[in-house]
């Protein structure tokens, strides 16, 4: 028996209506309301309204692409790249009905067609910017599944809980299951029990989540498959990049990680002291402070990473944007880029090779890896699921490093 809109609101100790908005997402809800509607809809495997159930093999022309912050030109460039694979294909209609192609394959419209020739398999890419909020990335998910997504690209890295883990994996899968393609572009895979074992975190047992009628089995339902997963080598390119830093020279390194808490930030930090080990080089917890992918939070981290110690000779940033920060920062205080501290950053975003001085980074194929998750979305490739592709980090080395005091 289906579990209705009631038990879910029972379960959530909510009203009927209060569940409605958090599956809508068109009224105000307090965050802790909504991840208690989410939880418990996770819990009892809730399908959202009984059309779509019905509908359930059935899929829109909608895709969703996930993203963190698409102010940050690092999601900016993968959605990008995702929607320009969005459109063409087999087939070319236009308004009227009425499309031919000439002998070399190219759209020619008929006489009489109306303005514009548009591709039959083109899909419309909804953006959803989740703010790094857990509670945001399922609503949105949810959302996606109501209104039967034939894709979901999930961009970035993944927040490292075991609860959150499993709500995720648990939503992907009823998203596979109901014909959605999900692909994971530069995050690590999703599965109920990797993603938590990912995080070092045990799943807790959720027997008595699940709805049970006395006298009869629960039926298992097929499993869904396993999400396509576009990963980048974070590990290997911070590890390639502390290694340079230590050939020129280095010792003393202060170290920005990102946000606490997110794949991205705790792999790229293993690489880093992965390199620092094998060359026996100390790492003293002072040298490494969190902050956030932005300007602001690379200057702020600067800052008090030189304050802490004043011996550091290369501060190695968590993305270039907060390398400007850093750059910046170490300019703030009389001090030279790279003479007197050398800057570092990742990902090699558009602008790293035209500051001044041009910064040394990590290059990660945006672009490739958001055009290629565009491919898998729109099916024109099909690997094997739960297939994980690793795109390799490549060490970009410009003006923004040196030995030290030179």
């Amino acid at each position: 028996m289906a579990v209705t809109l009631a038990e879910v609101a029972a379960r959530a100790r909510v009203s009927t209506a209060t569940v409605s908005r958090v599956l809508n997402g068109n009224y105000p809800v307090s965050e802790s309301t909504r991840a208690r509607v989410l939880r418990a809809v996770t819990d009892m495997e809730y399908v959202v309204n009984g059309p779509a159930s019905a509908l359930a093999a059935a899929t829109s022309d909608l895709v969703g692409i996930l993203v963190n912050d698409i102010a940050d030109p690092f999601f900016g460039i993968i959605a990008s790249a995702v929607q320009s694979e969005l459109s063409g294909g087999a087939g070319i209609r236009t308004t009227d009905g009425a499309a031919t192609r000439t002998g070399d394959g190219n759209p020619r419209r008929s006489p009489g067609s109306a303005y514009g020739l548009v591709p039959t398999d083109e899909k419309l890419a909804i953006v959803c910017n989740t703010g790094g909020s857990p509670e945001r990335e399922l609503t949105y998910l949810t959302l996606l599944q109501r209104q039967r997504a034939a894709a979901v690209v999930l961009t970035g890295g993944a927040v490292e809980d075991a609860d959150h883990a499993e709500a995720v994996a648990a939503a992907l899968s009823r998203l596979a299951a109901a014909g959605t393609r999900v692909v994971l572009c530069g995050r690590p895979p999703v599965t109920r029990e990797a993603a938590v074992s990912e995080a070092g975190q045990v799943p807790q047992a959720r027997n008595s989540a699940k709805r049970s009628h006395p006298g009869a089995a629960t039926p298992s339902a097929p499993a869904a498959p396993s999400p396509i997963t576009l990963a980048f080598d974070n590990r290997g390119g911070a590890r390639r990049l502390t290694e340079h830093l230590v050939s020129l020279g280095h010792r003393n390194i202060g170290y920005i990680a990102g946000p606490a808490g997110r794949t991205t930030t705790r792999h790229r930090l293993e690489g880093h002291r992965v390199a620092l080990a094998a060359h026996g080089i100390p790492d003293p917890a002072h040298r490494t402070i969190h902050g956030a992918y932005d300007r602001a939070a690379g200057y702020d981290a600067a800052q008090e990473l030189l304050r802490r110690d004043a011996s550091l000779t290369a501060v190695l940033a968590p993305n270039d944007t907060a390398a400007l920060g850093v750059c910046a920062a170490v300019r703030d205080r009389g001090l030279r880029v790279p003479g007197d501290i050398s800057v570092a950053g990742f990902d090699d975003l558009p602008f790293s090779a035209d500051a001044a001085p041009a910064l040394t980074t990590v290059r990660l194929p945006l672009q490739e890896a958001g055009a290629r998750a565009g491919r898998l979305a729109m099916g024109r490739e099909a690997p094997s699921p739960g297939e994980v592709a690793t795109f390799r980090a490549e060490l970009m080395v410009r003006e923004s490093l040196s030995v030290p005091y030179s």
